[in-house]
């Protein structure tokens, strides 16, 4: 266990203090996605069932001031579906110009070196490559499958938003429907 600890230690040391931000963005970019699916497949189920049931509920489906309920519930579960959906695009947009600035402090540690040693100290050169290179492969990485998680995201959220409206306008079909045959 302490093997593996000190092998983190050493990663993000080379990495720089950038790393170390684009490793905490990334954590938080994770839960926002982990929570957007647990909402999607626990929660966002039973949110439509409610709602459908509230409009079931309802006595008049066709005035309206009926209408506008209907349209009140339908905003209410498209602003649940879309909750946390901007965060998650824009981590996946800074993500990487953290992935840039580390490339940035990496070179500048390199000129460093030069300036002071000359092409002589092979090192310190080294560690400014990766210092330089680490960031910018975690923050694009991250990057591009944060952009895949939330295009799925931004789909699944529409995808039961219509779920939503075609619920509850096929249940005010299906009462007409039983009207007309009553």
């Amino acid at each position: 266990m302490f093997d593996q600890i000190e092998m983190m230690r050493d990663f993000f040391s080379k990495g720089g203090p950038v790393l170390v931000s684009i490793f905490f963005l990334s954590i938080a970019l994770w839960v926002l996605i982990l929570e957007r699916y647990y909402f999607l497949f626990k929660v966002c189920p039973l949110r439509i069932n409610k709602i459908v049931g509230q409009w079931q509920d309802r006595q008049d489906h066709s005035s309206w001031y009926a209408l506008k309920i209907k349209d009140g519930l339908v905003s209410e579960i498209s602003t649940d579906l879309k909750h946390n959906l901007i965060p998650i695009q824009t981590l996946t947009g800074i993500l990487p110009l953290l992935g840039l600035l580390g490339t940035v402090t990496g070179m500048i540690s390199i000129f460093e070196v030069l300036n002071v040693f000359g092409m002589g100290n092979a090192r310190g050169m080294a560690e400014g490559i990766s210092r330089a290179l680490l960031p910018t492969t975690a923050g694009l990485a991250t990057s591009i499958i944060g952009i895949y998680f939330s295009a799925d995201l931004n789909k699944r959220a529409k995808t039961n938003e219509m779920i939503a409206k075609d619920a509850l306008t096929l249940e005010k079909t299906t009462n007409k429907i039983q009207d007309l045959l009553t």
